[in-house]
């Protein structure tokens, strides 16, 4: 199956750069493109819980699709949410409009940990059929499959819920660490498997979302959180390219390459040539416009992305991306036309 996958796609422009390569044009896809900026994606979920959608195929494959169809990326991925797995093998949470996930149940104790379930390939049985749509649809487009970091899904499990400070998390790191490891170790199982369900059923490369990461010191990271990550991508191997995401990592980039990425994804607190000698020539880079700047006049996007793409050159690949996802208030034809020009830019 993944040999089919990556003959299906190894010639995109977005496969090329994720290995170091230079493809025809610089790849562009956004963070958080399918959803809520879309009036067709809040019309197809008007009265359906987010969750709830994440399990539906059919559902689930339209969604991924839209943005494709209606800006033109470069790739697709797939429809979910980072809690999603936790969700599908019995972990008592839900997403809150407004608030995000919420966890019923926080995790205190090794005896919490213990009541996790484990990940089974049958839990997520609906991402086969899903997938299945979807690359029937995309072609020689690829399909990026994700899943939670171990970090930021403990954090979200042991704060029961978002937090500004991640102080229960950072306390429970320092002061239970051998409970912290076991914690991290099954949420590492699951992710894993989900992300290689994804990469089973289609997905051409995965991305590993850190999202809280940058609220831990370079020590810390290494110590209690990069091990469990590099487990991750060490299990999944090199079938597909494999892309690191965190936001506020500008201290954490070459550890968080050195997990095992591919591609570093790169928010917009540090320019992407800064970004590449940090990280050295081992690793291509995604990103990083703020997604503020597309609420700006036309003629400052178009100089922020401009000066984006002259940054991306310094490294040996480069996707252009946000350095974050898309704000829902975001005008889905500035996303279009930002497409546009940096097809334009990068094939001239």
């Amino acid at each position: 199956m993944t040999e089919k996958i990556q003959a299906r796609t190894a010639a995109s422009p977005l496969v090329v750069a994720a290995q170091g390569g230079r493809p025809s044009r610089t790849p562009v896809w956004f963070m958080r493109q399918a959803g809520r900026s879309l009036p067709e994606y809040r019309k197809l979920r008007e009265g359906i819980a987010m969750l709830d959608s994440c399990m539906r195929p059919d559902l689930v494959a339209e969604i991924t699709l839209q943005p494709v169809r209606r800006h033109g990326v470069d790739a697709a991925i797939l429809f979910s949410d980072i809690v999603l797995p936790l969700k599908a093998i019995g972990v008592d949470l839900d997403i809150k409009p407004g608030i995000g996930p919420v966890v019923a149940e926080p995790v205190r104790t090794l005896a919490d940990v213990e009541r996790i379930p484990e990940m089974t390939r049958d839990a997520v049985g609906f991402i086969d059929e899903a997938v299945a749509i979807i690359t029937a649809e995309l072609g020689e487009t690829p399909l990026i499959g994700f899943a939670g970091a171990p970090f930021t899904l403990a954090s979200y499990l042991i704060e029961g819920g978002p937090s500004r400070n991640h102080e229960l998390t950072k306390a429970f790191m320092l002061s239970q660490p051998d409970v912290w490891d076991a914690l991290l170790g099954r949420l590492a199982e699951i992710s894993t498997t989900f992300l290689q369900v994804q990469i089973d059923a289609g997905a051409s490369a995965v991305q590993l979302f850190d999202s809280w990461a940058g609220a831990l010191s370079k020590a810390t990271y290494e110590t209690s959180v990069l091990p469990h990550s590099t487990r991750i991508f060490e299990a999944i191997g090199d079938a597909v390219p494999k892309i690191h995401f965190g936001v506020g990592t500008s201290l954490l980039l070459p550890s968080m390459g050195a997990a095992g990425a591919d591609v570093v994804g790169v928010d917009w607190r540090t320019p992407l040539d800064q970004a590449t000698r940090e990280l050295g020539p081992s690793y291509a880079v995604q990103g990083n416009l703020d997604p503020a700047v597309l609420f700006a006049d036309w003629p400052v996007i178009e100089r922020e992305v401009r000066r984006i793409l002259a940054e991306g050159q310094a490294a040996p690949g480069h996707i252009f991306n946000l350095g974050h996802g898309v704000l829902p208030s975001t005008d889905p034809d500035v996303l279009t036309r930002v497409v546009d020009l940096v097809h334009r830019v990068s094939e001239g």
